[in-house]
């Protein structure tokens, strides 16, 4: 029998609305789940990486530029156009060169699209897309990782002044170089250990505090690959280093190492975030810095044993071939080991300048939330985010934000140890009986 007309109309009226009302009743259920459970990651990134995009606008016609280092940045680069390839010759209002080459070609590119570095704007516009860029590889990271509830990354993006600042309205190089890193972070986390080894070593040729990271890398290695298999990950970034480096190696080998890797560098204390405690006699003192150089390598060779390393063998057994070993492996997380590395190292710096901040603040949900929550509750985890950003928005930094910077950094640092005994990660790799083909596969 036919329908009576209309009815079939009727029908489909009636189920558009109520389709559409059980859908938004659905969605307003589970809007707690939106914002609490870690699979929804990418569907909060995205409102807020587009949120991103209306803030970045605003901070640019709203918020005053700062000059601090970008006059000096094109300084430095405008001595290679001139033709001087001696790094103790090229400098800028700030004082002498101090990056690796991998700086000077990425700035030398942005001095010829600011033409010389005076359209401002334009170069605030191509740093904001470069903030952007960077969210969506820290996103990526914490979609893989699973680890962090969504709510979190409202704090990591719109809240956060001092890192608009540092992208947007000062054009520091440290954003460079961490965009970089994080694009290493997921081709490791592809099993591109390569490519990852290439650009992660391109990131230190923008600036050198991306070797905090190096120890938790040379680890993976090792344990993904043993010995022999890491030496030529190794290379690629010891080669790319010589290749960007040529041009001034050529002209003055010692100048350039001195100069671009100068691991001995001193400090300005009035710039410092971190130990404003302290007399300034104290921090410039030589025997600070070797103290603060033995705890960062006593607490990286305690998690190196006792929370990386999570096999019944000794930690030589990492430089044996993974198919050689006694004892598989169990799967290590990747992000886990990068990020603690590069905390270690935050924590036991010889200073923080404000810009420095860039080095850890994407890192610092994942510090915070890779524990179970019975060891730090969700409040105080917040409460931690938001003094440390207290901390690095207090200008000049006080005795009371430093102390407080030092402390949310110490029980981070607690629950880190105390918190990941149980750690493991669904995208690590295969059994060392697996390891080959699996290489064989993605390399």
């Amino acid at each position: 029998m036919a329908p009576a007309p209309g009815s079939g109309l009727r029908r489909k009226g009636a189920a558009g609305p109520g389709s559409l009302r059980q859908g938004l009743r659905r969605a307003w259920q589970e809007k707690h789940r939106l914002l609490l459970a870690p699979q929804y990651t990418g569907l909060v990134a995205a409102w807020l990486c587009l949120a991103e995009v209306g803030v970045t606008q605003w901070v640019i016609h709203r918020v005053a530029y700062t000059e601090i280092d970008w006059k000096a940045y094109m300084d430095e680069v405008e001595g290679v156009v001139n033709g001087t390839f001696d790094y103790t010759q090229l400098k800028g209002d700030t004082g002498p060169l101090v990056y690796p080459a991998g700086f000077v070609y990425i700035f030398l590119g942005l001095y010829y699209i600011t033409s010389r570095g005076t359209n401002i704007r334009l170069a605030q516009y191509l740093f904001g897309a470069l903030y952007l860029v960077t969210l969506l590889l820290v996103f990526r990271i914490y979609s893989r990782t699973r680890k962090v509830p969504p709510y979190v990354f409202f704090f990591m993006c719109c809240a956060s002044y001092r890192i608009h600042s540092i992208y947007i309205l000062r054009l520091f190089n440290d954003p460079v170089a961490m965009a970089i890193l994080f694009l290493a972070v997921n081709l490791f986390l592809e099993e591109r250990w390569s490519w990852g080894c290439f650009f992660f070593s391109l990131a230190v040729s923008v600036k050198m505090n991306v070797l905090l990271f190096a120890p938790g890398l040379l680890f993976l290695l090792l344990w993904r690959f043993g010995l022999l298999g890491t030496i030529p990950k190794l290379s690629i970034c010891a080669l790319l280093q010589v290749v960007l480096g040529l041009p001034f190696l050529l002209e003055n080998p010692v100048g350039y190492v001195t100069r671009s890797f100068d691991l001995g560098r001193q400090f300005l204390f009035k710039w410092t975030v971190n130990w404003r405690f302290l007399p300034e006699e104290v921090f410039q003192h030589r025997a600070f810095h070797l103290a603060l150089l033995a705890a960062h390598l006593g607490a990286l060779g305690l998690f190196a044993l006792y929370r990386w390393h999570r096999s019944e063998g000794s930690l030589l057994s990492l430089l044996k071939d993974p198919a050689e070993r006694k004892s598989p492996p169990q799967p290590l997380t990747v992000v886990f080991v990068l990020f603690t590395s590069n905390f270690i190292g935050v924590c036991c710096s010889r200073s923080l300048h404000y810009q420095f901040y860039v080095w850890y603040f994407h890192t610092l949900p994942y510090l915070l939330w890779c524990t179970p929550a019975g060891k730090l509750s969700h409040l105080l985890r917040v409460l931690i985010l938001g003094l440390i950003e207290l901390s690095w928005n207090t200008y000049p930094s006080t005795l009371c934000s430093s102390a407080s910077l030092h402390l949310c950094h110490g029980i981070i640092l607690l629950q880190l140890w105390y918190g990941t005994t149980a750690l493991l990660e669904p995208q690590g790799p295969p059994t060392a009986q697996k390891t080959t083909p699996s290489l064989k596969k993605t390399e």
